[in-house]
C-alpha cells in the first residue's frame, strides 16, 4: 500500500503510508485508523496456578479480573523497575493471555520461564506456559467510528462490550478475540485471529471502513501509533519506562498494588513511595519556537535536570509538547522549563497529562 518500510524490533514495519503521519493521527481522532499490530508478542498461561503465578510477576492485581476483562500492567525487577508493560487477558480461571511488546517477547519470556519455581506455598506453581507469539495476529481499528466499521463484519453485540473487556467470536466469519482496548486514546478495538487470516482482515476492514473517501478508514504507520499514544500520555517501553525507571516515578502507581500481597518488586516501591520520590515523569508543552525530541535535555535554572523520553508535534492539539523526568521538586504544572534542542534553549513549561482525553 507504499507504505515507507523500517526495521522495527526485527519487523519490517510501516512507520508511515502514503497519506502521512499527520493525516493518519488526524483520520484516527476524528473517523478511523487501522494498524497492523500483529508484531507484539502473546504469552500463555494455562493451569490452576495461572493466577497466583501471573499475580506474583505482575504489579496489577490478577486477583480482581473477570473472565472477559483485561488490564494493564507491568513485569517488574526486584528494584521496582520496569521489564515491560504489558496486558493481561483473563479468559478463564485457569487461562490467562498476556500481550507483551514485539522488541521485548524474548526477554518476556526468558523473565517469565525463569520465574516458574517453587513460590507458591513452597513448591512449583502448577502451569504450563507457551510463547503464542505465531499463533496471533492483531490488527486494531481506533477512532470514533470504530465501532460501525467492525460492526459490518461480526453479529458480536460490540456496544455490549465494555472498555478494556472483551469477547470472542466470528469477524468476517473468522474466529477471533474482540478487545475493546487501544494505544491511541480513541475507542476501538484490537482483533486477534490466527495468522493466515490477517490479510483477508485487513483488507475486510478497509472495505467496511470506506478506504479512499475523504472521512475513510486510514492505513496508519508506527509514527502516527507514536504521535497519538504521545498526546494521550501512554508511557512506551524504552523512553519513559525500562529497567532504569520504576513504576512510581513512571505515574503509574494506579498499576502498583502494593496491597494485593507479595509480588516481585512489591519491597522496593512500598520502600519508594514511603521515603518518597526524587525524580518524576511529567509532560510539557513548548512556550516558544522549536520541537523537543527524545533524549535532549531538560534543563533548569541554567542546569541541565533531567532527559526527554518523548517529544513530538501533537498534529490534533497543534502543539509541540514532550515528556520527560524531572526532579520532584520541579513536577508541578505551570513550572518553566527550558529544552537544549540542539545547543538552542528553548521555552517550555510542565503541564497535566494527559495532553489529549477524547470525549465520552
Amino acid at each position: 500500500m507504499g507504505g515507507r518500510m523500517v526495521d522495527f524490533g526485527g519487523w519490517d514495519m510501516p512507520v508511515q503510508y502514503p497519506a502521512g503521519t499527520i493525516e493518519e493521527h488526524l483520520r484516527t481522532r476524528t473517523h478511523a485508523g487501522i494498524f497492523d499490530v500483529s508484531h507484539m508478542g502473546e504469552i500463555d498461561v494455562r493451569g490452576p496456578d495461572a493466577i497466583a503465578f501471573v499475580n506474583r510477576l505482575t504489579s496489577n492485581d490478577v486477583t480482581k479480573l473477570i473472565d472477559g476483562q483485561a488490564h494493564y500492567t507491568a513485569l517488574t525487577t526486584p528494584e521496582g523497575t520496569v521489564i515491560d508493560d504489558l496486558l493481561v487477558y483473563r479468559l478463564t480461571a485457569d487461562h490467562l493471555l498476556l500481550v507483551v511488546n514485539a522488541g521485548t517477547t524474548d526477554k518476556d519470556w526468558e523473565w517469565i520461564s525463569s520465574h516458574h519455581t517453587g513460590a507458591a506455598g513452597g513448591h512449583k506453581e502448577n502451569v504450563e506456559l507457551k510463547n503464542a507469539s505465531s499463533d496471533y495476529c492483531q490488527i486494531a481499528l481506533q477512532g470514533p467510528d470504530a465501532v460501525t466499521i467492525l460492526q459490518k463484519l461480526t453479529e458480536l453485540p460490540l456496544d455490549e462490550i465494555k472498555y478494556y473487556h472483551f469477547t470472542s467470536g466470528k469477524v468476517d466469519g473468522i474466529d477471533s478475540i474482540v478487545s475493546r482496548t487501544g494505544y491511541t486514546g480513541e475507542d476501538g478495538f484490537e482483533v486477534y485471529a490466527a495468522p493466515e487470516h490477517a490479510e483477508k482482515l485487513w483488507n475486510k476492514f478497509l472495505d467496511a471502513g470506506n478506504f479512499g473517501a475523504a472521512d475513510g478508514v486510514l492505513p496508519c504507520g508506527l509514527a502516527a501509533r507514536n504521535t497519538l499514544r504521545l498526546e494521550a500520555g501512554m508511557a512506551l517501553y524504552g523512553h519513559e519506562i525500562d529497567e532504569k525507571t520504576t513504576l512510581l516515578e513512571a505515574n503509574l502507581g494506579w498499576i502498583c498494588k502494593l496491597d494485593k500481597g507479595d509480588f516481585i518488586g512489591r519491597e522496593a516501591l512500598a520502600r519508594q513511595k514511603a521515603e518518597g520520590l526524587k525524580r518524576r515523569l511529567v509532560g510539557f508543552e513548548i512556550t516558544d519556537r522549536g520541537i523537543a525530541r527524545d533524549d535532549q535535555d531538560i534543563v533548569i535554572d541554567e542546569q541541565a535536570a533531567g532527559k526527554v523520553t518523548s517529544g513530538s508535534p501533537a498534529p490534533f492539539l497543534k502543539k509541540n509538547i514532550g515528556l520527560g523526568y524531572v526532579p520532584v521538586e520541579y513536577a508541578n504544572a505551570g513550572q518553566q522549563i527550558k529544552i537544549d534542542v540542539r545547543g538552542r534553549l528553548v521555552g517550555a513549561q510542565v503541564v497535566k497529562t494527559p495532553f489529549y482525553k477524547r470525549a465520552k
